[in-house]
């Protein structure tokens, strides 16, 4: 599909005209860019980088309801997140697949277990499944070894479900472009064609080979997520988006073993954060602090946020003895949320929107888990420009249904087997079928088989090093100092299947570890705040607070176990009526015409 001459094909007819043009290759333009075609729209999708450069490859990886999302209220936004998980869980395995969280309870949290409690009924509730439980302080540890026991009054063990971010981003691009949509990786639109001041195109340039071309569209979608400013800029619209950096650590497995996730309030803030296995290291996260760097650059982790998450490590695991040492790479990610003037960015509102200003159709905002949803909302917002449009259609499936037999398959495991179908869905078999000798073996220390990359150089739009190794495959991410020892490896494939000379590879390499090495690395150690020396502090602080904290906890325990209990009574009743929820509700959104 995508194979060495796509990119010249694309060019030629790319300055339509098209029905749609969506700017920005995140989670959210590939969603627009699948229903858009599915209702048989004429669609093009641009990235300036790579696909899933930004956010979309950057996130905590996490397919979840937002169980913190309903002390908040946002009852609609937690019931259809949890509902859009639960057909991902269904239709993607091997691409979205089920974590249990285990959630600490110690002693001086607010909220406490009966809040909990309440909180996971509801979230149980919304996904019509009960399946969380209490445990003691006792048979938690069983659950997590290692864990710190000073403080723990227990804890819950409830589902949620864990992707890959950039892979789920690429399978909704690839479906999309089977059934007749066009995605350009590297393309930028360089401003806005206006017509008696009103959008109707851009001016696209193509960094891979320098070209330029107008390309006419009856509706532009401004699709870029953290960036999406930028183009409103163009159309009169005021800054809206408050660039929010997360940072995560990424931990060898065997060094900070868990089998399920450990979520916990952070000593300094408060702050939920999480310790979770994912592509057989232990990922670290989150980060919630504004980003005030060029939105061009590479985000990367700040030494300040490195201490803030080693604390979190330290608080929760002592006994491991875990240091700076111990860490495989970092990634950061730009969260894309609109600014309410809320002093702690944890507390601004991470719903989606849609902006009509002048004629362009600005979406930002929400959650990876809701893509679907926030593209059906995009296409109903476009009817006023093409009313002929169809219905969505919101029972439609979000990922195509895979039925095909997979070759080879007395060469890999069970496991691996469904890893390839939800990863590569319909394409599974080619990518089998192309393996060379001794390719569907793993890549030691991984879950990756050589096949992968491979079939990511040939047939994936890879056009930089950093794509096969950090976005079409995570080797970057995962083994030590970037993937080193499998480069000797990469370089043969890359040649084979790029076409890159000595030369060309060589520069590529260069690019690539100078990337890694300011993205992925840590910050240097002398910059790093002692995290040890914080978090005595806070022990002190807590111990010679400890009685009237308990006071007021229980005080904020019985005010949200009320909230919390009337939500169960009003979620009970609605059950009552309707045994099984609808599709239809309409996620939370609002349009701004100009």
């Amino acid at each position: 599909m995508w194979d060495k001459d796509w990119r010249r094909r694309i060019w030629q007819s790319i300055s339509g005209p098209w029905d749609v043009l969506i700017i920005g290759g995140g989670i959210t333009g590939a969603g627009i860019l699948r229903e858009a075609t599915r209702l048989g729209l004429h669609a093009l999708l641009i990235e300036q980088r790579d696909f899933a450069w930004g956010t979309s490859s950057r996130s905590s990886k996490l397919v979840h309801g937002g169980f913190r999302y309903l002390k908040e209220g946002k009852i609609i936004l937690t019931r259809n997140s949890v509902q859009e998980r639960e057909q991902l869980l269904q239709e993607g395995p091997g691409l979205i697949d089920p974590l249990g969280f285990l959630l600490t309870v110690h002693e001086g949290d607010f909220p406490g277990r009966w809040t909990y409690e309440m909180g996971l009924t509801v979230y149980d509730l919304l996904a019509l499944r009960w399946d969380h439980a209490y445990y003691s302080p006792q048979d938690f540890q069983l659950l997590a070894p290692h864990i710190s026991q000073e403080g723990l009054q227990g804890g819950f063990r409830f589902g949620d479900a864990q992707t890959d971010d950039a892979r789920l981003t690429l399978r909704v691009i690839r479906e999309a472009v089977t059934d007749g949509a066009t995605a350009i990786n590297y393309v930028k639109a360089e401003k806005l064609i206006m017509e008696d001041g009103d959008v109707k195109g851009a001016v696209l340039s193509d960094a891979i080979d320098n070209k330029t071309a107008d390309a006419s569209a009856r509706v532009v979608i401004n699709a870029t997520g953290a960036w999406a400013d930028n183009l409103r800029k163009s159309v009169g619209g005021t800054p809206k988006i408050r660039p929010l950096r997360g940072s995560h650590l990424l931990f060898p497995a065997w060094r900070l073993p868990v089998a399920q996730a450990v979520s916990f309030l952070h000593p300094f803030d408060h702050r939920p954060v999480f310790i979770f296995p994912w592509e057989n290291v232990t990922l670290v996260g989150t980060t919630d602090v504004d980003h005030s760097f060029p939105l061009n650059l590479e985000p990367r982790i700040s030494p300040q946020e490195v201490s803030y998450l080693m604390a979190a490590v330290e608080f929760q695991f002592p006994s491991l003895g875990i240091s700076l040492d111990d860490v495989l790479s970092t990634y950061a990610g730009v969260r894309p949320v609109i600014g309410c003037g809320k002093l702690n960015p944890s507390e601004e509102s991470r719903d989606h929107v849609i902006w009509v200003e002048n004629g362009l159709f600005t979406v930002t905002g929400g959650k990876l888990t809701t893509f679907r949803l926030i593209a059906l909302d995009v296409l109903n917002a476009i009817r006023q420009r093409i009313p002929e449009i169809p219905e969505p259609d919101r029972h439609m499936p979000v990922l195509n249904q895979i039925d095909v037999q997979l070759a080879r398959c007395d060469e890999v495991t069970d496991r691996c087997r469904q890893r390839l179908l939800g990863r590569f869905g319909e394409e599974a078999p080619a990518l089998a079928n192309a393996a060379r000798p001794g390719e569907m073996e793993i890549i030691p220390g991984t879950n990756y088989l050589w096949a992968e990359l491979r079939w990511a150089a040939r047939c994936e739009g890879v056009c930089h090093l950093d794509d096969l190794l950090l976005r079409r495959t995570r080797l970057g991410l995962i083994l030590p100092k970037g993937g080193e020892t499998i480069l000797p490896m990469v370089k043969q494939l890359c040649k084979a299947e790029l076409h890159w000379d000595e030369k060309h590879y060589q520069q590529e390499l260069a690019n690539y570890r100078a990337l890694w090495a300011n993205s992925h690395s840590l910050p240097l150690g002398d910059s790093i705040p002692d995290w040890k020396h914080l978090l005595q502090q806070i022990k002190e602080e807590h111990k010679s607070h400890r009685p009237n904290l308990r006071k007021k906890i229980l005080t904020r325990s019985n005010l949200a176990g009320i909230i919390l209990l009337s939500c169960v009574l009003i979620i009970a009743f609605l059950w009552k009526r309707s045994t099984k929820p609808t599709r239809n509700s309409p996620s939370n959104y609002h349009f701004r015409n100009r």
